[in-house]
């Protein structure tokens, strides 16, 4: 079974809203600390998810609009 479009749409904006939040939280511990460890997680944490965004909005190019 393939994903459709939509399905993959839906999954895209979960990860998007989910980054943007990765992104605040990294943003408030750099505020607090410039060399805070676990802000640099988060900024590369932050990274992978918009990585991952990229790739699942392809596929949702790719797909087919039902299943």
């Amino acid at each position: 079974m393939s994903a459709s479009r939509a399905e993959l749409s839906t999954i895209a904006t979960g990860l998007e809203e989910l980054t943007r939040r990765v992104a605040e939280l990294a943003d408030q511990a750099a505020a607090h600390a410039d060399d805070d460890p676990m802000a640099s997680d988060l900024f590369a944490l932050e990274r992978a998810l918009r990585g991952a965004c990229r790739r699942i909005e392809r596929l949702a190019r790719s797909a087919p609009a039902t299943s």
